[in-house]
């Protein structure tokens, strides 16, 4: 008959484990999530500030005060640039921040270990639809240790938000494939707020639209083959008539955390306009040990770091699942909803970065910008793992207890950098780049400034325990190279940033080739793996004329 979904009783079957126990893999999925939440819980208030947490602060405290007058107050509409953003994560922060123990930036640091576990655990869920219980916690495994995702989730704003809402988009949609072609309520629910929360966050969270309709794509394609094009034509637009409620949904969830967005219904439409061209004066970083201009990126800038700072486990698997989804979309062999769902799961893992390649914008920051497409790419790694898990396991229990054995080592290993790297894990480099120290001359390490906060902190002990006290009539001067705010909220009241270092009394500078090493008394030093993330000068009674290297922007 058309429009059943004849395929749903073969989709549950093709998730069935080849092994006696489903509940173990789901009790070790749901541990390791108890404790990325433990050590988030007892580590957070370790990550510094970058360059944008000021800032973003500012905007959730303008939106707040949005809805407080009623939309009379609305600095929030001309803020800087980031009312071409979504502010839902900087309102659940200052919302938070009201209510929190913390200080202001802790809840904020607090509050982005919370959003991203949501990321976490849609990862999990959606690798258990497409793989089962192996192949969930295998997705889980791979992106609680992925340093890029681990790092960001703390003190990224924007991506890594943006990152946990596109995996809860993710897990609607894959979801509703499973249910097509009518999706229950549920579904359709999760579907609106996931894509609400997405575009909130980053106009080009549209893309996701890309991906589903790759997989409604091959649907009525194969349905026509064996009903005809009009049946499947019409089974796919009664399971778009059945997502439309989640549109609405999505509308509201949007216009919640990006306000600005529908104040005139063409802001979206304006804000993508926005960022389709590099909105600031170009600056210059440090890729394959040259300085390139951020409009003038390689092509290989994206791929080139994806390949150096994933964890090696994590790309292997997550290339090999990608090909078995690739090869699952053309074989016959797998349940239409499946295969559908696993086309889904490879475009949002490919299309960013074909995208990117294609398109050559501007590129900087190393890859935080393409956090999001760590979700599907771990899922797409467990679909890999449980099937080399299920081919192990037909062959004997003893290759089985092997390969879950060596899994487990390959995932302790980036698991060893995160500890090792604390609270800098975001700066991680794999073995292929020889780690940090390898990475270090050639690459962008702690290009959020960071590792100021340990810097200032250890320069205020150094001074407190030699019971200095700052010049009669004014405060300690230091000259900072690097984010200002984030300096001045780990200094304190005794100190006054500046820029000129002439006449200052400390400098503070991060260890990225832009500031300059002085010759001067270090009295703070932070390394991590042999490398200066960042160091204190005494420059007292010295002359420097300037902090940088090269210009910071030409």
């Amino acid at each position: 008959m058309p429009c059943e979904n004849q395929d749903q009783q073969g989709f549950e079957r093709g998730l069935k484990p080849r092994f006696s126990s489903r509940r173990l893999p789901d009790l070790l999925a749901i541990t390791t999530l108890i404790i990325v939440a433990a050590v988030a819980g007892l580590t957070f208030r370790d990550y510094g500030l970058g360059w944008d947490d000021y800032t973003h602060a500012q905007y959730g405290d303008l939106l707040l005060s949005l809805y407080r007058s009623g939309f009379a107050d609305r600095r929030a509409f001309t803020f800087v640039n980031l009312y071409m953003y979504g502010g839902g994560f900087d309102m659940l922060a200052a919302l938070a921040a009201k209510i929190s123990p913390f200080g202001l930036f802790e809840t904020r640091r607090l509050a982005g270990a919370g959003v991203g576990l949501v990321g976490l655990f849609a990862t999990w869920r959606i690798g258990r639809r497409v793989a089962g219980p192996v192949g969930g916690l295998v997705a889980l495994i791979l992106l609680a240790t992925c340093p890029l995702y681990y790092g960001h989730m703390f003190m990224n704003p924007k991506d890594a938000p943006f990152a946990a809402a596109m995996a809860l988009l993710l897990l609607g949609l894959v979801r509703s494939l499973e249910e097509y072609p009518r999706a229950t309520p549920q579904t359709v629910s999760l579907f609106g707020v996931g894509l609400g929360l997405t575009v909130g966050s980053r106009i080009i969270g549209g893309m996701a639209g890309l991906y589903a309709a790759a997989a409604i794509a091959l649907i009525i394609a194969l349905e026509a083959r064996r009903s005809g094009l009009r049946d499947a034509g019409v089974c796919a637009g009664r399971f778009v008539l059945s997502l439309a409620p989640g549109l609405v949904i999505a509308y509201l969830v949007m216009g919640l955390v990006w306000p600005w967005a529908v104040i005139d219904p063409l802001n979206p439409v304006r804000s993508l306009e926005y960022f389709s061209v590099f909105f600031e004066k170009p600056w210059k970083e440090m890729f394959a040990g040259a300085l390139v201009p951020v409009p003038d990126m390689p092509r290989s800038y994206v791929p080139t770091l994806f390949a150096l700072q994933m964890p090696e486990a994590f790309l292997a698997l997550a290339l090999a699942g990608t090909v078995l989804a690739l090869i699952a979309t053309v074989r016959g062999e797998e349940p239409l909803p499946r295969r559908a769902a696993l086309l889904l799961l490879a475009a949002a893992a490919i299309v960013p970065i074909v995208i990117a390649l294609v398109t050559r914008p501007a590129l900087y920051n190393g890859i935080r910008h393409f956090v999001f497409v760590t979700p599907p790419l771990a899922t797409l790694g467990g679909l890999a793992g449980a099937r080399l898990y299920d081919w192990l396991a037909g062959h004997r229990r003893a290759a089985a207890a092997a390969g879950i054995a060596l899994f487990a080592a390959a995932g302790a290993l980036p698991a060893v950098e995160l500890v090792r790297l604390h609270p800098f894990q975001y700066t991680y480099f794999n073995r292929i780049a020889g780690g940090v120290a390898g990475a270090d001359e050639r690459y962008m390490l702690d290009y959020w400034g960071l590792s100021l906060k340990q810097a200032a902190e250890a320069l205020r002990a150094r001074l407190a325990a030699q019971h200095e006290t700052p010049p009669a009539g004014r405060p300690w001067k230091i000259a900072v190279c690097g984010p200002h705010p984030p300096a001045e909220v780990a200094l304190g009241t005794d100190f006054v940033t500046t820029w000129n270092p002439n006449g200052a009394d400390f400098a503070l500078m991060l260890g990225e080739f832009y500031c300059a090493t002085f010759d001067a008394p270090v009295i703070a030093e932070v390394a991590r793996e042999g490398v200066v993330y960042a160091r204190a000068y005494d420059i007292r009674g010295r002359s420097f004329t300037t902090l940088f290297t090269i210009p910071p922007v030409e």
